[in-house]
């Protein structure tokens, strides 16, 4: 058993955000239909590489989900998207607003024909406000809502992070919505909408940069690897050229460092014996450290400051990730069999005790689950079917 077996959930979105949701919800079992259009989901395609011509990125994003492919362009392709939401718990989507609406499924109708559903829709602005109307993706969404302008160097342009973070957190939050409106129509009967916006997921990961500004009038600006007065808690140099990342900025962890550096008075030092002091003079501590640190092999200090239970790890690369032992044991790096062979992906998050997710398949082949969802799901008979094949409304695939 998994936790959203009896779920059906009706994914309409494309590229990232509500792909992500429908992931996290199918990885913990739920059914997810994916719509795609006659030319494949643009994430068929995407990713910065390829293998064979195909994406490395679908077999994630996509795993677990069944594949159909309906033209939304054609009437009747709309009304079996509306029919299959009609049939679900959940619809999800990431359109621009007002697509819905034009597509014939607008939640306020779906909702009055079915009170239970709940529509989570995904957009760069939200439903409402004046940049309603506007376009916007991740990358932008993380400029406009804060998150940009705190990463990298002061001296320099603030960099972008290397990942999709926009997209995933509002994926996320998205994925969470659906939860807490399913909670409530377990009580109620009824569904809801769920309004999340990439500017207001990311708006919502600031922790205290918006209290700081609104108290004190300062604006937190890019610190590079350090946020100050918090010491010691940086990136140190080791002897073989790599990076170890140490977070040992409050009392305890500090002193243990110490001890590990072989000077256990610096926890006594006035000048660092606390937080506030150890923030006050951050650089000649870091100094000190990164002298230290610069004497030992980064596997040597990783293995020494473990001992100690000091906060520490190193900078991996995706090789170092693949292979290390904790995550492999965790699952939270796993060996998938997918179309191009076995692949390394994460694993599925949160783990429960009871009742746990899993990868039943990566991405399917496009289509391969039309016939199947039409005729189980909706009860389309075969003239029906052999009329939409004519009309290429739907198009399928006959293996996985």
């Amino acid at each position: 058993m998994r936790a959203l077996e009896g779920i059906r959930v009706l994914e309409l979105g494309q590229f990232i955000a509500a792909p992500f949701a429908g992931q996290l919800l199918a990885d913990h079992g739920a059914e997810v239909i994916k719509v795609e259009p006659p030319e494949g989901d643009p994430m068929r395609q995407w990713g910065i590489q390829l293998k064979e011509g195909q994406s490395l990125w679908w077999p994630v994003i996509a795993r677990n989900k069944k594949s159909v492919v309906l033209d939304l362009r054609h009437p009747h392709g709309r009304a079996l998207a509306r029919r299959l939401a009609l049939a679900s718990d959940v619809l999800l989507e990431n359109f621009r607003p007002g697509v819905l609406e034009r597509l014939g499924l607008d939640p306020r109708s779906l909702l009055e024909e079915k009170p239970s559903l709940v529509v989570a829709r995904i957009s760069g602005f939200g439903q409402e406000g004046p940049y309603r109307d506007r376009a916007g993706f991740g990358s932008v969404a993380e400029a406009m809502g804060g998150l940009r302008h705190l990463v990298g160097f002061p001296d320099r342009p603030p960099p972008r992070a290397g990942l999709s973070l926009g997209d995933t957190l509002a994926g996320l939050f998205a994925a969470f919505g659906v939860l807490a409106a399913l909670r409530v129509r377990e009580r109620t009967g009824r569904g809801q909408v769920v309004d999340m916006a990439l500017t207001d997921a990311v708006i919502a990961a600031l922790e205290s940069v918006l209290t700081e500004y609104s108290a004190t009038g300062r604006v937190r600006e890019r610190t590079g690897n350090t946020l100050p007065g918090l010491a010691p808690s940086n990136l140190y140099p080791t002897r073989d050229g790599r990076y170890l990342q140490i977070g040992a900025n409050a009392d305890g962890p500090f002193s243990r460092l110490c001890q590990a550096m072989g000077r256990p008075e610096l926890a006594e030092d006035p000048r660092y014996a606390t937080h506030r002091a150890r923030g006050a003079h951050q650089a000649e501590l870091d100094e000190l450290i990164a002298a230290w640190t610069q004497e030992h092999a980064l596997e040597e200090l990783d293995r020494l400051l473990a001992r100690h239970g000091v906060p520490a790890g190193p900078v991996n690369t995706a090789k170092e990730v693949a292979e290390d032992p904790h995550f492999r044991a965790r699952g939270a790096v796993v060996e998938v069999e997918t179309p191009l062979g076995r692949l390394l992906m994460q694993g599925v998050v949160p783990r429960l005790s009871e009742t746990p997710g899993g990868i039943a398949w990566a991405g399917p082949s496009l289509g391969v689950h039309t016939r199947e969802i039409l005729e189980e799901v909706l009860g389309l008979g075969e003239e029906a079917w052999a009329e939409l094949v004519a009309e290429r409304v739907v198009a399928w695939a006959e293996r996985a």
